[in-house]
């Protein structure tokens, strides 16, 4: 990094300008390849780790050298100690960010394993470092999945537990927190606790989501499952106009009617303000031998990628087709949602997908270890990639400032129930009361996801990144919404705490231990370099 610093301004963006002319093949040349490489040296490093020191029998063993070392790090001196964090590397995280890790005591968490599934209580038992790829082949063949899962085969549980996810069935369940029936924390003093929430520790419970890993270090968790059939049958329906489609999600959510017998899944792609392509699916066995040509295989290599499948409909009309459940619940791997698209924008040509589609998608682990800084500034500068919670019945408001500030399209819409659990209750404030669904204790709300190339810059127009972001933050803080802690935020520190309810959090970190352990929440999330500074360089086009 600082041999890039050495290079004149002037040539770093030309360089940056080169390598946006030829993404593509600079990508197809060069960074799949290298990404392949890279998994497989990744592949090879896990199974020598699991072979030397995993095993569902060696658990208990593997976290008390940890809380050895954490304890290690009591003695020393307070005024002159690190604070902890974990000693994985940045670049194995979904997060767009760089936490400085170099400022902390790192301390390695070596859990991989799935440690038990128990099929009359529905949960499985996991170490935090089990990915969803991982779960998804070990649940899928015995007949279950998790409650709540992510697309994106890389992300690992633990991750998603003190992040955020949800998926197309949390219209029915709610964000992944609420999936979640224990967490095994060993805490900033070396002792290890199990949260549930409705136990002695009920308060770290409800504390540990969003809290990126702030409050203790995650040793285990107990997940809810729930059982599936081998196939979904999936129903895509083609809608006009920005009111017709944001009232059928609405409706297909359950959002108006809690009786309403909603689909096991609801999703919704947008693909201009007055198009949307609603998708409703229901768990279903294996179709007749006069429906096989209606069975697709989405997930295979040689396949469109899965947004641009569903774009067809919009000139095809409303059909219906069955998915094998696991192709389903990593549609969007390949494309990484259509976030490849920006990198590789021939990649869902026929020939290219024949050819080189089995290398998709580049390991995002390789791209973050590639970064270089100007790479980095462009994240936001030049590309958006943000997931925000937002209240369903502000959706037309969402897509319209969207359009406003991006100018980018699909959006990607999944239903969400928000629980009220009650005054500071964790970091999300109970919805508000034209927010929750009559009659129950949760609100519908919706993740809107705007990931892409914005307009202007498409354009070759000047793109403040810095103020659009910003105005979205200010408008998800005036409707009672949050964006995903994983990509930049542009936030103050009083701003954070206006949208976030640190109460719960901030005693938590006291009476756990975390306070003087862990770097605080805000510290943990916002970014490393100075977004409002990179930002003001980078508004002209390359």
């Amino acid at each position: 990094m600082w041999l890039w610093n050495l290079v004149p301004e002037d040539y770093r963006k030309r360089f940056i300008r080169i390598l946006e002319q030829n993404r593509g093949l600079v990508v197809v040349l060069f960074c799949l390849p290298a990404s392949f490489l890279f998994d497989l040296v990744l592949k090879v490093r896990h199974w020598t780790v699991r072979q030397l020191s995993a095993g569902p029998e060696f658990h208990d063993k593997r976290v008390k050298d940890i809380q050895a070392k954490v304890r290690i790090w009591n003695t020393e001196d307070p005024k002159k100690r690190k604070l902890l964090c974990t000693s994985r590397p940045n670049w194995l995280s979904l997060s767009v960010t760089f936490f400085k890790k170099e400022e902390c005591q790192q301390i390695p968490i070596p859990l991989y394993d799935i440690l038990e599934l128990n099929e009359e209580k529905l949960t499985v038992r996991v170490e935090p470092m089990v990915t969803v790829g991982e779960i998804t082949k070990f649940l899928i063949p015995k007949g279950y999945t998790l409650a709540v899962t992510l697309e994106i085969a890389d992300a690992t549980l633990g991750g998603l537990a003190m992040g955020v996810g949800m998926t197309t069935y949390s219209h029915k369940v709610g964000l992944y927190q609420e999936a979640v029936k224990a967490y095994e924390m060993i805490l900033g003093d070396g002792s290890l606790v199990t949260a549930r929430r409705d136990n002695e520790h009920s308060d770290l419970y409800f504390a540990l989501p969003w809290s990126h890993g702030s409050l203790g270090f995650l040793t285990a968790l107990e997940l809810e499952i729930i059982k599936v059939k081998p196939y979904l049958h999936m129903k895509y329906i083609p809608i006009k106009g920005q009111k017709n489609y944001s009232d059928a999600i609405r409706e297909a959510s359950g959002a108006l009617d809690k009786n309403k017998n909603v689909p096991d899944f609801v999703e919704a792609t947008v693909y201009s303000k007055n198009e949307a392509v609603l998708m409703v699916g229901n768990f279903a066995d294996s179709p007749s031998v006069m429906e096989w040509g209606k069975i697709n295989h989405l997930a295979r290599w040689y396949k469109p990628w899965f947004y641009e499948h569903v774009r067809s409909f919009l000139t095809k009309g409303e059909d219906s087709e069955y998915i094998p459940l696991r192709d389903y619940l990593l549609r969007h791997n390949r494309s990484i949602f259509w976030v490849v698209e920006s990198m590789i924008p021939f990649g869902n040509e026929k020939l290219f997908r024949l050819f080189f589609g089995w290398l998709l998608p580049p390991k995002p682990a390789f791209l973050k270890f590639t970064t270089t800084p100007g790479i980095r500034a462009i994240t936001f500068t030049k590309q958006v990639f943000q997931d925000i919670v937002l209240p369903i019945n502000k959706l037309e408001e969402q897509i319209a400032i969207s359009e406003k500030l991006f100018d980018t399209y699909p959006i990607l819409v999944y239903p969400c129930r928000i629980y009220d659990h009650g005054e500071h209750k964790g970091q999300l404030r109970p919805p508000r009361e034209d927010q929750m669904v009559p009659g129950t204790n949760y609100g519908m709300f919706n993740d809107i996801g705007i990931y892409g190339v914005p307009g202007p810059v498409k354009r070759k127009e000047k793109f403040d990144a810095v103020k659009a972001l910003r105005q979205m933050e200010q408008f998800t803080r005036d409707v009672g919404g949050y964006p995903f802690l994983y990509a930049d935020i542009f936030m103050t520190r009083s701003e954070f705490e206006e949208m976030f309810d640190l109460t719960l959090y901030e005693s938590v970190r006291v009476k756990y231990h975390a306070e003087g352990s862990f770097p605080h929440l805000y510290d943990k999330v916002k970014p490393e370099i100075d977004v409002v500074e990179v930002g003001k360089q980078y508004i002209d086009p390359l």
